[in-house]
Parts: C-alpha cells; structure tokens; sequence
C-alpha cells in the first residue's frame, strides 16, 4: 500500500474515472457487448472488495439498500436479472444508460490513508437529462490507485 497522502488532486482523477466507467458499461449494454464483464472489470478495479471492507449504499435501492459484496454491486449496476445475487429490485444502475457522469465537489478531507469526499453528482441520460444525485464516496490506496470503500449515494430531498 502506498504511504503518500491522498489529496484531492488524487480524488478527482478517481472520479472521473469512476463516471467513465459508468458510461462505458452503458454503452457495452447498448451495443450489444459483453456488459456483465465490463461492469466485474471496473467493479474489481475500482472497489475495495476482496482487500477490505467496502460500505456500499446506492441510490436506487428501497428494500435491501447495502451492498457489502462485490455480487451485490454488480446486481446493483447490471441488474440482479443479469447477476443474480438476490437483490431482485435491482434494475441495473449503469445500464440506463447515461452519456456522461459529472461531478460538483463540495468537499475532500484528504489524509494520509483515506480520503472523503462529499457533493453532488450529475449523470446525464441519453435525451440530455441530467439526474443530480447526493454522494459521499471514502478512498483508500491500492497499490497505487486510489480504491472506493465508502460509496453512499442519494437523490436530494424533496419535501412532498
């Protein structure tokens, strides 16, 4: 494990790449690729499973909202009826497709080990919608690439 600290600099590139990914499982469901393998990919890529503990709560999930494996993610983002895992609610995140995934930083505690960062995220849909969602993602090193292993994501409240 890296000893460097992880500033925000550091955070920053691991979010675009996590927004990349997103949209290239996405796009490997629209035409017709190999989405399952690309979503495992970026999964072990980007996650702390299998090294640690990752706390997990997408947006998208009402009755069983954590996702402490990696099969649960990948329930989460293909669809559980493409990963069975046992989270039937799960539609497949990644697959809606989205275009593009933009971050807004509100703040980054950086530290020597981890990181937290905190703000809101826009995934804009293929009719050029953008959906703004809530985010708390915790970074630790890997190597030497930062991995995902607190990833709490929300829509904003709405007062109906």
């Amino acid at each position: 494990m890296a000893k460097k600290k992880i500033t925000e600099r550091d955070v920053m590139k691991a979010q675009k790449t996590w927004g990349r990914a997103i949209v290239e499982i996405g796009e490997e469901y629209m035409t017709g690729g190999d989405f399952v393998k690309c979503a495992k990919t970026h999964i072990k890529k980007l996650y702390g499973y299998g090294d640690g503990t990752v706390l997990f709560k997408p947006t998208k999930c009402e009755v069983i909202q954590f996702r402490p494996t990696r099969e649960g993610a990948l329930s989460y983002f293909v669809g559980d009826q493409f990963a069975p895992a046992g989270f039937s609610e799960d539609k497949g995140f990644a697959i809606a497709p989205y275009v593009a995934v933009h971050f807004a930083k509100l703040q980054v505690i950086e530290g020597d080990h981890r990181a937290i960062a905190m703000g809101n995220y826009f995934f804009t849909k293929l009719d050029g919608e953008s959906v703004k969602v809530e985010y708390t993602f915790g970074y630790r090193w890997r190597d030497e690439q930062l991995v995902i292993d607190l990833h709490h994501s929300s829509f904003p409240f709405t007062n109906s």
